[in-house]
């Protein structure tokens, strides 16, 4: 981690402004209070809520729009707390600035074009844009690393601190990408959003685990004040009550044996943490493949059984066993080459399963 833990709390969006204040208040009550984050200090909040949502359908919520910015300021005066809010075009930026915004973060579709992040650095790198703090890029929707880099380094262009929030890629935690970017840029901060990564509130607290094990420097998490009624994201936000309980268990809980490597130093034990991370991921890909594929090979037995096709086929067989000894993964690194032995072995396993899926 770089410094004290860094947390961007608050709704997916700005709804009214009683659901801002209310949610504001209730995340000002737990950040003054003692934190096991910090012996010494309370927990600071950055207060988050999106003005502007750019979703996917034009028939779901929006966003209120500039309206949100008078309430996250009412927020920042009555509370103390910093405020922050996402933004998407140059005008975003110049009203956010205006409404006296602190940080400003750039959301994954946008993140994904290039040219869309670049146009946004006029308005950041003006006399206007020095007011503020700092300025967050989520990764982009598709797994991209260097995409990534290469925004962070644009808006670097603009003399305005900058962070990376982690939010994974289709509610995948996408572990490889982030790995990269921390090894390329650990001079910045980087934060975990485990609302997008997971897309379920139950998620949330297993993956804000994930940040002391990785040595990230914080999160940014959808609290809402009252989640079942959330205009966008409501299966994914957690009340100011559940995050606090996460805040008093999350520095302290000691991370599972498989983990642990008490004889590293700690920057080795966070590397290993990390590629551990990418295989547990890649595992649980694994298996989601091979339940896909026997549920394949089960519409393959009933459609042997209504056409009287045997469920073993020698021919088809022997074909695959001949492929199999000649296919170079896709994701192979040259090195290491699995073994043919290995494949048949692991393929005979999967047959056999797929034939007795097939009965």
């Amino acid at each position: 981690m770089i410094g004290q833990p860094i947390y961007i709390v608050g709704p997916c969006a700005a709804e009214s402004r009683e659901q801002v204040l209310e949610t504001a208040r209730e995340l000002a009550a737990i950040s003054c209070q003692p934190s096991e984050v910090s012996s010494q200090h309370s927990v600071p909040f950055i207060f988050r809520a999106g003005a502007w949502k750019p979703r996917t359908s034009p028939h779901t919520f929006q966003g209120v729009g500039e309206e949100a910015l008078t309430w996250l300021a009412e927020a920042k005066m009555l509370y103390g707390m910093d405020v922050a809010t996402e933004v998407a075009t140059p005008e975003h930026v110049r009203k956010a600035i205006a409404a006296g915004m602190d940080y400003l973060w750039i959301g994954a579709r946008t993140s994904a074009n290039p040219m869309a992040v670049e146009n946004l650095t006029p308005a950041l790198s003006s006399r206007e844009g020095g007011k503020i703090k700092g300025i967050l890029i989520k990764n982009p929707v598709n797994e991209d690393a260097k995409l990534w880099i290469g925004n962070i380094e644009r808006l670097e262009k603009t003399g305005i601190p900058v962070m990376a929030v982690h939010r994974g890629c289709g509610h995948q935690p996408c572990w490889r990408m982030a790995h990269q970017v921390r090894l390329a840029r650990p001079d910045i901060p980087m934060l975990l959003d485990p609302s997008h990564m997971s897309g379920d509130a139950a998620k949330v607290p297993e993956l804000m685990q994930m940040i002391p094990q990785l040595g990230l420097d914080g999160a940014m998490v959808e609290v809402h004040c009252h989640p079942a009624e959330a205009l966008s994201d409501a299966k994914q936000q957690i009340t100011p009550e559940e995050l606090a309980d996460r805040l008093r268990l999350t520095e302290h809980r000691p991370a599972p044996p498989d983990r642990v490597q008490t004889d590293l130093p700690n920057r080795e034990n966070t590397e290993l943490n990390w590629l551990r991370a990418e295989i547990d991921e890649l595992d649980d890909k694994l298996w989601d493949t091979i339940a896909a594929r026997m549920d394949v090979s089960r519409r393959i037995g009933e459609w042997k059984k209504a056409n009287g096709v045997a469920p073993l086929q020698p021919e088809r067989y022997e074909m695959i066993r001949e492929r199999l000894k000649n296919l170079t993964p896709t994701h192979s690194s040259g090195e290491g080459e699995l073994r043919t032995e290995f494949k048949l072995a692991l393929w005979e396993l999967i047959h056999e399963e797929s034939l007795r899926q097939q009965e």
